[in-house]
């Protein structure tokens, strides 16, 4: 095969822009524990920054649904401004609210699906829940950065974000009412190890 030094030369420049974008862009795992050392699932993990707050914008298509006297997911993380729709899926009616400093808002009685969504316009932690079943809670989290993401049932995240300084913040439904997402500095490189989080206060 001959390669004529034009096409040389523009294979050279997509080899270089790939591996220039790749050296910009790091994965953190973290694995966020409880006070006694077993793992959180269901933890908001994310990376705070001037940078990752200019970086964010409203996500698309997110749904936190009622379904079987519940609400799922139950813990949710978004960006701010993102629209969350709350469909029904029950059989029965639900009277969906938060009166919440990040978010105020007021469902009343419906079945299906509401004509427009709740939009999640100031950062913090939304507490949902249902005025006609007492034992439906969720949570909404909202965030200031697109480098997030939630820990699953071996209470681990993986969240690629470019290399930097950052704050890494973590949340948990079972830290105290109120409480704030802990935090701690984090820089991400190319080969940053994994973290391991533990949320004092908290328990699986």
């Amino acid at each position: 095969m001959h390669w004529n030094s034009l096409t040389y030369r523009v294979l050279l420049l997509a080899a270089w822009a790939w591996t220039g974008h790749a050296a910009l862009a790091a994965g953190l795992q973290v694995q966020v524990q409880d006070k006694n050392g077993k793992p959180l699932p269901n933890a908001v993990v994310f990376l705070e920054s001037a940078e990752a707050k200019a970086a964010a914008k409203p996500l698309k298509g997110i749904e936190v649904s009622q379904a079987a006297k519940q609400f799922s997911p139950a813990v949710t993380v978004v960006t701010t401004g993102t629209p969350v729709l709350f469909p029904n899926n029950d059989t029965v009616r639900h009277h969906v609210y938060s009166f919440s400093p990040a978010k105020t808002f007021d469902l009343k009685l419906y079945a299906g699906v509401p004509a427009n969504p709740v939009v999640f316009d100031k950062s913090g932690i939304a507490v949902l829940g249902c005025n006609i079943h007492d034992n439906m809670v969720a949570w909404v989290v909202v965030v200031d950065t697109p480098y997030l993401g939630k820990t699953d049932a071996q209470g681990l995240v993986t969240i690629d974000a470019p290399t930097g300084s950052y704050k890494l913040r973590t949340w948990h439904a079972s830290l105290p009412t109120g409480a704030a997402a802990a935090e701690q500095n984090q820089s991400i490189g190319g080969n940053t190890a994994p973290v391991v989080v533990k949320l004092a206060g908290s328990a699986a």
